[in-house]
Formats: structure tokens, C-alpha cells, sequence
């Protein structure tokens, strides 16, 4: 018998173990979504009021004014308002998901530690408004009482979004070239090597093994994150999404990757299953292609809330979810005017897991 790997002293838990709350910050920038916002809050409401049936929600509003706005459309929205916790910081967007310290666990002796990596935020390195979200990570390490670990190689502060990385929670993680090593777009580290990355990694989340894959999908302005394309469901299966429409312009991004995983072995040497998940048709505002993927779904503690688009393809991930996690809820949320912020659900969350 293969004698069972020894518990890690440090390592970043997957999205679907035990989270003491669900983080996220209420809509108050409509430039976000111009010409879109007055459906948003009530998306946030529909969110709030799924997660708070079983956990808490830490909610983050910039006032007490905003706090009460958003109590009103809360209870209008019948969330159970018990479990929904407001913080008051001011931020300038409010994609929780980017601008949020890292949650580690670290064994120390009989105990298990809550840490807070601390990574710098630029806005995707696209973004001159950046700086009040880059004092998320502080203060919520403050706030859910983590020791702060400002994650740095040699003196360098590295940059990097939540929605880069996805983990299983035993020492594997995801993420892409195109967003972390291409030299010319949307750099967040310049000059930094693939094994840079990997001793970051190993260092401050307790990963050993970093699979890459190629290229995210069409129209996602954050240039390459994994959370739309490719997510871990348990320790051993990730969701991968597919495009069979050779001339849509995720077709060979995504053929690609799966490509990649063909074959491919977890840290603790246990090959990977693969599921296909589909993509929703091509969704437009204006001229501009909208990053819509079912992979941008949250685990919380009893429920996966899934983005919908309005499309056939809807139901069919939802299905596919549904069997992966059969021991949770599996809920649509209708994401057609919030993907006009290039992002949903998964972008707009963060867990805090339970130390």
C-alpha cells in the first residue's frame, strides 16, 4: 500500500473546505458597469441572500449611508440579515476576489493558523485607480484576526489577483502564461521566470506543483485569469471549459489546454480528471466581447452559485456542476448585465476559511 503524504505545514485550502464567512464589497462604483448599474445591487442582493442561508456574509459598504441602502434592498431581498456582517472600508472597485489577501493554514503543533499572504495590487496592471483596493488586503487581515505576510521574493512586493491561481488544497494550483509571464501585456511583475513564480508559490502557499496553462478566454480584460477557464472541484477533478465551434476565439485557446492536462498528475502523484464544461454563445455589449463562463462559479459552505447568460447551454452546466457537487446547492445566478463589469461571481467573492 502507497503510504498517504504527511499533512503540510503550510498550504492554501481549496474554495470547497469549511469557510468561517464569504467575503464581498456592495456595488457602488457605476462605472463598472456604465449604462448598467441599477439591476447590479439586486444581482448582489440575489448572492447575499443564497450564501446567508448557511454562513456568513462579511460585506464590505465605503459609509453608514451606503450600509443602510444596502440593508434596505437586503431585506427587500428577504437575506437572512443575521448572518450579514458590514465592514466599512472604501474601495475603489470592489472585485473581492483580486484585492484580497491570500488565506493560508499553517500547523503549528496541535494548532492550525490563519494567515493572510499579503500580495500587491495594481489593478490588473491596466488601471491607473488602484490604491484604496490595495489596502484591502491589510485591513482584512486585520479584521478576520490573521497574521499579515507581505508575499515577496528577495525585497520584491509581488503582484498577483486571487483569480490567477485556483488551488485543490493539497499543494497543486492552477493558472496561466498569459497572465503571468507574457513580457509586453498587462505585466505585474516585469522580468519575473516561471520559477520565480513557483518559489513564490512554494514559499508563501505551501504549493508544489504549478500546472500552467496557455491562454484564458476572449474579452477578459484581466489578460489570462483561470478562474474562467479552468477550476478545481475536488483534489483530483478540475472543470475545463470547451468551445467545439472551431471559429469562435476560444476554440484553440481552450483545445489547447485540454491539450495540457492530457495526462497530467497532481502534487501528491494522483492522475487528474478532466470535466468539459461548456461555454454560454458569444455575449456582446456594444462592440465589446464579454468574458460569460460558467467557470466563474462560487463554493461557499451548502451552495455553488453558478453565472447564467440566458443561453441553452445554461441548463447543461448547471447539470454538470450539479453532479460534481452533489452534496451542495447548485444555483443559478442570471450574470448577463453583471458580466458587463468583465467579471461575475467568482470574481466578486472571496471565502475566508475557518482556521
Amino acid at each position: 500500500m502507497k503510504a498517504k503524504p504527511r499533512p503540510a505545514a503550510l498550504r492554501l485550502p481549496a474554495e470547497w473546505e469549511p469557510h468561517e464567512a464569504t467575503l464581498l464589497a456592495w456595488p457602488v462604483n457605476t462605472r463598472d458597469w456604465p449604462g448598467k448599474f441599477q439591476p447590479i445591487p439586486w444581482v448582489f442582493a440575489e448572492m447575499v441572500r443564497q450564501i446567508s442561508r448557511e454562513e456568513r456574509v462579511w460585506l464590505i459598504v465605503p459609509s453608514d449611508a451606503v450600509a443602510q441602502k444596502a440593508r434596505r434592498i437586503l431585506e427587500r431581498a428577504h437575506a437572512c440579515l443575521d448572518r450579514v456582517h458590514f465592514l466599512e472600508l472604501e474601495l475603489d472597485r470592489g472585485w473581492m476576489r483580486d484585492c484580497s489577501p491570500a488565506f493560508v493554514l499553517r500547523k503549528d503543533g496541535k494548532q492550525t493558523l490563519r494567515e493572510a499572504v499579503h500580495f500587491a495590487f495594481n489593478a490588473w496592471a491596466k488601471y491607473p485607480n488602484w490604491q484604496r483596493d490595495a489596502l484591502a488586503a491589510p485591513f482584512l487581515a486585520k479584521y478576520s484576526r490573521a497574521k499579515r505576510v507581505p508575499a515577496k521574493l528577495g525585497k520584491r512586493h509581488v503582484v498577483l489577483e486571487g483569480g490567477a491561481i485556483d488551488s485543490n488544497g493539497a499543494g497543486t494550483l492552477l493558472t496561466t502564461e498569459e497572465c503571468l509571464l507574457d513580457p509586453v501585456t498587462q505585466v505585474r511583475n516585469p522580468g519575473f521566470t516561471r520559477e520565480d513564480y513557483e518559489a513564490v508559490f512554494r514559499e508563501h502557499l505551501g504549493i508544489t506543483q504549478v500546472i500552467w496553462l496557455g491562454h484564458g478566454i476572449a474579452g477578459d480584460d484581466t489578460h489570462g485569469h483561470v478562474d474562467d477557464l479552468c477550476r478545481f472541484v475536488d483534489a483530483t477533478t478540475v472543470v475545463l471549459c470547451q468551445e467545439p465551434n472551431t471559429g469562435d476565439a476560444n476554440h484553440r485557446a481552450l483545445a489547447e489546454n485540454a491539450e495540457r492536462l492530457q495526462g497530467m498528475r497532481n502534487a501528491t502523484g494522483e492522475k487528474l480528471r478532466v470535466v468539459a464544461l461548456p461555454m454560454p454563445a458569444p455575449l456582446y455589449f456594444d462592440s465589446l466581447r464579454l468574458p460569460a463562463s460558467y467557470a466563474n462559479f462560487y463554493i461557499g459552505n451548502e451552495a455553488v452559485l453558478v453565472p447564467t447568460f440566458n443561453d441553452t447551454r445554461d441548463r447543461e452546466a448547471l447539470g454538470i456542476l450539479g453532479e460534481l457537487f452533489p452534496d451542495r446547492r447548485v444555483v443559478g445566478i442570471h450574470a448577463v448585465d453583471l458580466v458587463w463589469g468583465f467579471g461575475t461571481i467568482h470574481c466578486l467573492t472571496h471565502e475566508i476559511p475557518a482556521p
